[in-house]
Formats: structure tokens, C-alpha cells, sequence
């Protein structure tokens, strides 16, 4: 259960599954690092929109859950083998207005690649964007 991915840099990604479903339990999953990809996509579109409107903030925390019907995993052909929600809480870091950050955010939504996957493929995704104040 547990796959190396090598890139063609050279860079290295594990995928595993838990004990209990026959992995080692040393590495996310592969739907693990799906939710990994979405935050990390949204953060790295979500600087390039900021940067475009001047948007000035320190960092996005990500809290990131989602659920399943293992039965589509498991062979029964009426459920879907892949997510059925995922909800984010992204927390920006920054002191600009609840408009300012919308404004960034609908950028930010409408080019992530990853995030347009999930939704095309049907998934119930909720990205809560929440700003919080600055470190002093």
C-alpha cells in the first residue's frame, strides 16, 4: 500500500494507507494529499491574486476535513469511490477589509486548478475564508 512518487525533478512524494486497511501508516493517504494539493494550490493561487490587487497579508493557516462512502471504494457501483464534501477554514493572516479579501478570494477560487477539479467532479466544497489579525 505504501508508493514512492518521484517526480521529474527528482522530488519525492509517499502516499500510505493506515494499519488497519493493510498500509504501514507512515504517510498520508492518496485522498490525504488530495486535501494537501487543494490547500496548497489555494495558497499558491491565493499569492498570485494578492499580488496582482495589492492585497498585503502575513499567511493562511488551513484546517481541512472531508467524508467518504467507503462503499464506492469498496466496488458498489451507485456510490461515488471519491469525496462526498470537503470542508476548508483557510485563516488569512492580514488587517485589509472583509471586502478587500472577498475580492482576492473569488480570484483565488475561480483559478485554482485543484479546486475547480474537486468541483467538477461533483464534490459538496466549502473553502471558509476567515481573516484574522496580524502577529503584533
Amino acid at each position: 500500500m505504501r508508493t514512492v512518487v518521484t517526480t521529474n525533478q527528482g522530488l519525492g512524494l509517499v502516499t500510505d494507507e493506515p494499519v488497519a486497511r493493510g498500509g504501514t501508516g507512515t504517510a498520508p493517504t492518496p485522498l490525504e494529499t488530495v486535501i494537501g494539493a487543494l490547500c496548497g494550490c489555494s495558497a499558491v493561487t491565493f499569492e498570485r491574486a494578492a499580488k496582482e490587487l495589492a492585497f498585503s497579508y502575513e499567511g493562511i493557516e488551513f484546517d481541512a476535513a472531508f467524508t467518504l462512502d467507503r462503499r464506492g471504494l469498496l466496488g458498489e457501483a451507485t456510490v461515488r469511490p471519491h469525496f462526498q464534501t470537503v470542508d476548508v477554514e483557510a485563516r488569512v493572516r492580514t488587517a485589509e477589509s472583509h471586502q478587500r479579501l472577498a475580492t482576492v478570494v473569488e480570484v483565488t477560487e475561480s483559478r485554482c486548478p485543484v479546486r475547480n477539479l474537486l468541483v467538477d467532479a461533483g464534490v459538496a466544497l466549502a473553502i471558509d475564508w476567515v481573516p484574522v489579525p496580524p502577529l503584533p
